[in-house]
């Protein structure tokens, strides 16, 4: 049994935390209102940050702060003036998503406690050394795995020396977290930056089996499967809720509190889970964790199922049974409200009380009397009140003297600073220091130092980083090139009519043992393995193996743990598109630590954000200019709610050999391709393809590379371009382009031109429902 079981609690605003705390929480993370992944939370002030540590650590609670989103360039200046004010309080941990904060912190605030956000997609053993390397302290597990998964990855933390954290309690996400842009790539509103629009809880309009909410899940809970966790290793029991209230946190986190408590003393399971139905549920499914993916994990109501869950167990059938229970509930409800309000009125956040007294004479040293005075929170009706008194001295003596005195104007300069977020400071005295007098105003700093240090826990306080300014290295080939995506081997002959890159996509999942890709890579030498977001257990395996018998000069992976082994194995690797890289520090993070060679740069930000960029020495950027618009990806099956399936759960077979596609239709009138190829997961897709020919005429000098994606993966039914076609016009751009670069216009330029909008027009024709709008609307 772990020696310590760590209850992680939400708190989206200062109630809520509060309401953590009193029920029992070991810890409680929350957010600012920048800089996380949850905008629609009230979320809370850093004035009120630094009081709510304060409240926290007298019930030995911690606090960690979430900025978990990915940071666009221009955000770095403002995050290092917040961390440079974090790492001077007693915060417990920040918990990152993006690669380049996680950088900065390393390097730049060591003093920092690093976790790794569920939003990083950890999901195999491969991850854990790549997020050591960058510093974390902890990895919170992607929400889709079983206790097998997670078992084997915790005992590689273990060995790694860190912690693992898993989501036990609340709302589920259908896609892979990290891996959804399902509004970013219409209205911009990412869920990577903390504003989704949840479009997985939308109505859409009746599907084939009669399902108006198909991409609805049932909340998750763990509830009966702590003991399991605890054997598999797991230190954090984290619950889900930060846009949730005061009562349905502290009446999660007190059952949870309960069930630990009551299991590590008797070694049974001794709380029924029934006030659980009592607050905001969508009914409850640990399928994930049992790693049994059923149609039972979907239910049509994505708002508050508490009345109907109260409805089923009464099996009140008359109106008047029916009004009696939701009475009953609405009594309860009520009740729990005013319960959590009563436990947590008397919990102060208010800021200390302090006094500074200057006084001293001629031939002394300079005294200041500090008096601190809070009201020490008790969760009863009265509040006692302690006071501190602490005396500091100068080191060296007043002397007197006509100039540069001593006065009230001196010491408030320095001095008023300390009404701040902690402290109120109500008096600031110079009455007893007598005129005329003075002494080296290095003095009055080292006596601010020394205050600050003692109001700070006699912890120092650190002076502020100011992030050194990156350098900008040029392009080494100023000529920008092609590349292509493909995934049928019958594509290998473009080959032929282009020397353009060839990278070869790999599937999501094999089957064991499998050899087929080594020997046909090792036949395909001119082919770059392409390695997907998610692998999982046996595949991530199989992937690795592939890496290791092919030894490939070059790959691009958007999985971290195949890029760490790439590291390991002294391969060079490009960063895949999906690893969201929108910042200098990020390409700075894999270069210096993986010897990364190359990134894909976000389709989810715009051109404005791109040009911000620094490209790293000898570091290549790309970028995608065609592909289909992935919206998400899941473990779970889209066809069982839309079109229906005969399989009552996924198995092996499904992932291997399935591969439908559907779509569904909102109710605005906009349908979005449903696509499952054979060995990957199942995905939803934009209507339109991904078109971006401005790109090349905006920042061709920014890219390397470009690449269009030939893989007809999320198409559906619709016809597909001619690839030659699509080819030879995207070459035809970029030659242009090259040409114009190099500054060899001459008379050439209105040829040049009209050949350019030609092209242009033949691609807009080739692909008639396209869109770039992420290029302009950016994050």
């Amino acid at each position: 049994m772990s020696p310590k079981i760590e209850l992680l609690a939400p708190g989206g605003d200062v109630d809520a935390i509060k309401a953590a705390i009193i029920a029992g929480a070991d810890a409680v993370y929350c957010g600012l209102d920048t800089f996380n992944a949850r905008n629609r939370a009230t979320n809370i002030s850093f004035d009120e940050l630094v009081r709510i540590i304060r409240l926290a650590h007298q019930y030995e609670c911690q606090i960690f702060l979430t900025l978990n989103i990915i940071i666009l360039e221009r955000e770095f200046k403002t995050l290092a003036k917040l961390l440079s004010k974090l790492a001077n309080t007693t915060l417990d941990g920040v918990i990152v998503q993006d690669l380049g904060m996680l950088y900065i912190l390393k390097k730049h605030f060591p003093t920092l406690d690093i976790h790794a956000s569920t939003q990083l997609t950890t999901h195999n053993i491969g991850q854990i050394p790549f997020l050591k390397k960058l510093g974390a302290s902890r990895v919170n597990l992607s929400r889709e795995l079983n206790l097998k998964e997670i078992t084997e990855i915790t005992a590689v933390s273990t060995e790694l020396d860190l912690l693992t954290e898993v989501f036990v309690h609340g709302s589920l996400c259908i896609a892979f977290s990290g891996l959804c842009y399902s509004t970013s790539a219409s209205v911009g509103n990412s869920g990577n930056r903390g504003r989704c629009s949840q479009a997985c809880r939308e109505e859409y309009k009746p599907t084939e089996t009669g399902n108006k909410f198909p991409l609805n899940i049932k909340d998750n809970s763990a509830f009966f499967d702590l003991p399991a966790l605890i054997d598999a290793g797991v230190h954090s029991f984290k619950i889900e809720g930060r846009i949730k209230g005061a009562s349905y946190v502290h009446t999660v986190i007190d059952s949870f509190r309960k069930q630990i408590d009551g299991f590590v003393a008797t070694g049974e399971l001794l709380e029924d889970g029934e006030r659980l139905y009592k607050v905001f549920n969508r009914d409850f499914s640990n399928a994930f964790l049992r790693g049994d993916l059923n149609q039972s994990m979907f239910i049509e109501n994505p708002r508050d199922n508490s009345k109907y869950y109260a409805l089923d167990k009464s099996n009140a059938i008359s109106v008047v049974e029916i009004q009696d229970v939701e009475q009953k509930l609405s009594d309860e409800k009520e009740q729990i409200h005013a319960s959590v309000f009563d436990k947590i009125k008397h919990l102060s956040i208010e800021k200390r009380v302090l006094s500074l007294v200057f006084s001293g004479e001629v031939g002394k040293p300079l005294t200041v009397t500090i008096k601190i005075k809070e009201a020490a929170s008790t969760g009863v009706s009265e509040q006692a009140t302690t006071e501190q008194t602490h005396v500091m001295h100068s080191e060296r003596l007043l002397i007197a003297s006509e100039k540069n005195c001593i006065d009230d104007s001196a010491i408030a300069k320095r001095f008023k600073s300390f009404n701040n977020a902690e402290f109120n400071l109500t008096q600031l005295s110079t009455d007893a220091i007598p005129q005329g007098v003075t002494i080296p105003f290095r003095e009055l700093t080292a006596l601010k130092n020394k205050i600050a240090a003692l109001l700070n826990n006699d912890i120092p306080l650190l002076a502020a980083v100011e992030l050194p300014k990156l350098v900008r290295h040029a392009k080494q080939d100023q000529a920008v090139k092609l590349s292509l995506l493909i995934s049928d081997e019958s594509d290998i002959k473009l080959g032929d009519i282009t020397d353009a890159d060839i990278y070869f996509k790999l599937p999501d999942a094999y089957k064991r043992g499998c050899t087929k890709y080594v020997s046909f890579f090792q036949q395909n030498p001119r082919l770059i393995p392409w390695f997907p977001s998610v692998l999982i257990g046996k595949d991530y395996d199989v992937a690795v193996n592939i890496l290791q018998q092919v030894k490939p000069k070059l790959i691009v992976t958007n999985n971290t743990g195949i890029a760490n082994r790439a590291f390991e194995l002294g391969i060079d690797w490009i960063a895949g598109p999906f690893l969201n890289t929108t910042n200098s520090y990020a390409l700075l993070a894999m270069k210096e630590n993986f010897n990364c060679s190359g990134a894909f740069i976000s389709n989810e930000i715009n051109r404005q954000q791109m040009k911000t960029i620094a490209r790293p020495e000898n570091f290549k950027m790309l970028y995608s200019v065609y592909h289909p618009i992935l919206l998400m990806v899941s473990r779970q099956c889209f066809f069982q709610q839309s079109v229906g399936c005969e399989k009552p759960r996924i198995d092996n077979g499904c992932m291997l050999s399935c591969d439908k596609s559907t779509s569904i239709t909102n109710l605005k009138g906009v349908s979005f391709a449903i696509d499952k190829q054979k060995a990957g997961y199942p995905s939803i897709y934009n209507n339109d393809q991904f078109l971006n020919t401005e790109i090349i005429q905006d920042l061709a000098q920014l890219f390397d590379g470009f690449m269009i994606d030939l893989t007809n993966i999320g198409a559906g039914d619709k016809e597909s371009p001619d690839k030659a076609l699509l080819i030879a016009q995207f070459e035809l751009l970029l030659n242009n382009s090259n040409i114009e670069q190099a500054g060899q216009l001459g008379r050439q330029a209105n040829s040049l031109s009209n050949s350019s909008i030609n092209a242009k027009n033949k691609l807009n024709s080739l692909v008639p429902e396209s869109t770039n709008v992420q290029y302009h609307n950016g994050l």
